[in-house]
């Protein structure tokens, strides 16, 4: 390590090769899963490069690899658990699963709605009427409204109110 502090490159990349089976072996002491082990060593292999200049060579490099590797496969531990506790591997749970779309009857229910709300509106005057398919029905902004009708703000605003005051009463409660 310390030649390749240095800037030796031969010496770095025979140190990373020759650290290998180090990092795998204490990847498993430290119970990660035999598929996970290659995912922790890179990791490992990351932070060493990074983090290379902070070596100390008066210190031992197989305790510093060591205290790495075993931070990273806590890390790795984590996620695992953190993933585990959030998604479940049940592809026969998956093609069981009922659709959560809306039922048949449900759609009948909001079909009728949608009819009636036509035709309350259609029964409003024509300032409220139209107050509504602009802002209500369209989605448009007030000030778009009004720019398209020639109406003032205020104008709008009001008639909008009292049409949804009406179309309460004309749909009736809970509508």
């Amino acid at each position: 390590m310390r030649a390749a502090q240095d800037g030796d490159g031969a010496a770095y990349a025979a140190l990373l090769r020759d650290c290998l089976p180090l990092l795998a072996l204490v990847a498993r002491r430290q119970g990660v899963a035999q598929d996970r082990v290659d995912d922790v060593v890179q990791d490992v292999l990351i932070t060493l490069h990074r983090v290379r200049h902070t070596y100390d060579p008066a210190r031992s490099f197989n305790a510093w690899i060591r205290a790495i590797t075993q931070r990273r496969a806590i890390d790795a531990l984590r996620r695992t658990g953190r993933h585990g506790a959030r998604e479940v591997h049940a592809p026969l749970a998956f093609e069981a699963h009922a659709d959560a779309g809306a039922p048949a009857d449900d759609r009948l229910v909001d079909a009728a709605r949608a009819t009636s709300l036509r035709e309350a509106v259609a029964q409003l005057p024509p300032g409220q009427r139209e107050a509504v398919e602009h802002m209500g029905l369209a989605e448009r902004s007030l000030a778009e409204a009004s720019a398209l009708t020639g109406r003032s703000t205020g104008a709008l605003k009001v008639n909008l109110h009292r049409a949804l005051k009406s179309l309460r009463a004309l749909m009736g409660p809970g509508a």
